[in-house]
């Protein structure tokens, strides 16, 4: 509920930010009016009327005669028209009637900015740790009852579980380590959700109740503190102001080839002015193949090519998720992100 109600409050931060320009390019094959259904993303209406998607806030006019203008609904009407020379999209309410009288029982019903339900799970966990932190984190080492392995319904013991105030934790295992793409510089591991966890008694060693376990907990597995409800954050898409240039390191589920709605890991963080809504272009990187004319063992590489767009959803101090919007062809790991 606070999740979607959030995201109605993301829709009223990107209207507002209405900025007029002279240099939007429309999609093509845009319509001239469009109904919104039950379903529809701002992304996937913004992707019908211009090229660049992100670039909504430039061609919004909002109309002040309705109730919460910033704000679309299943049913209302978008229309577009130019108003000297530039183009501009208007709202109507479903019903036609433009009255200040009309109101939505709930933000809950207006349109979500992204698909939610695709990055939900991402919001809180996983985590990204160094190995310092991992290593500091409390630790199982043992089972109630002979248990080699535990599940829901189970009791485990914990060494090194200090905050005596914190009632629930999740225990995770180190997944994944992420390296720079260019430099092999490491910039942490993937904590892997293994189940939640609430504290039964403290002491050394402390007593916690497994429950809504992902997979078998192991003895070793570590604990960090539950957090409450996703991690929002106020983003709405935007291209960075500066310049950034990264790599795709990693996708959730290890697919191997990525395609739109994929969750990818990128070797850029906030230390790298990476915020939660930035925009960025991926470039399919440039195949090395032989020069069969040249001989004797000649290669020639390829350049890289516009594969889709991404949105990043959650930053930490050296990477960052995003997900998908946009694909044109396949993707793989260390396929270029980059300023579009």
């Amino acid at each position: 509920m606070a999740m979607k109600k959030l995201l109605g409050v993301w829709l009223g931060v990107l209207f507002c930010c209405n900025v007029l320009a002279n240099d939007v390019t429309l999609n093509p094959t845009h319509p001239d009016r469009y109904v919104v259904v039950k379903g529809d993303t701002l992304w996937d209406i913004s992707a019908r009327f211009l090229a660049l998607p992100w670039r909504w806030p430039d061609i919004w006019q909002a109309n002040e005669q309705i109730a919460n203008p910033h704000l679309i609904y299943p049913g209302d009407v978008l229309e577009l028209s130019f108003i000297d020379g530039r183009p501009r999209l208007t709202l109507s309410r479903g019903n036609g009637k433009l009255s200040p009288s009309i109101r939505r029982s709930s933000l809950d019903e207006a349109i979500p900015t992204i698909p939610v339900d695709a990055i939900a799970a991402f919001l809180n966990k996983p985590r990204v740790m160094s190995q310092q932190e991992y290593d500091a984190a409390p630790y199982i080492v043992a089972f109630d009852d002979e248990h080699i392995l535990g599940s829901p319904g189970n009791k485990a013991y914990v060494r090194a579980l200090q905050d005596s105030a914190q009632e629930g934790y999740s225990v995770v295992r180190q997944g994944e380590e992420y390296k720079d793409g260019v430099s092999g510089e490491a910039l942490g591991f993937e904590s892997v959700f293994i189940a939640e966890s609430t504290v039964l008694s403290t002491g050394d060693p402390a007593a916690v109740m497994l429950s809504k376990t992902t997979r078998e907990v192991r003895k070793g597995d570590r604990l960090l503190p539950a957090t409450e409800g996703p991690i929002v954050q106020n983003y709405f898409p935007h291209a960075p102001k500066k310049d950034i240039k990264g790599t795709i390191i990693g996708v959730v589920d290890g697919v191997t080839q990525i395609g739109k709605l994929d969750i990818v890991v990128i070797d850029r963080g906030a230390r790298d002015g990476v915020e939660a809504g930035h925009v960025l272009q991926i470039d399919q990187a440039g195949e090395t193949v032989r020069d069969v004319i040249a001989g004797a063992g000649a290669e020639v590489t390829l350049p890289d090519e516009k594969a889709g767009l991404l949105m990043v959803f959650r930053t930490f101090e050296r990477l960052s998720y995003a997900i998908v919007m946009q694909s044109k062809r396949v993707m793989h790991r260390l396929d270029v992100v980059r300023t579009p």
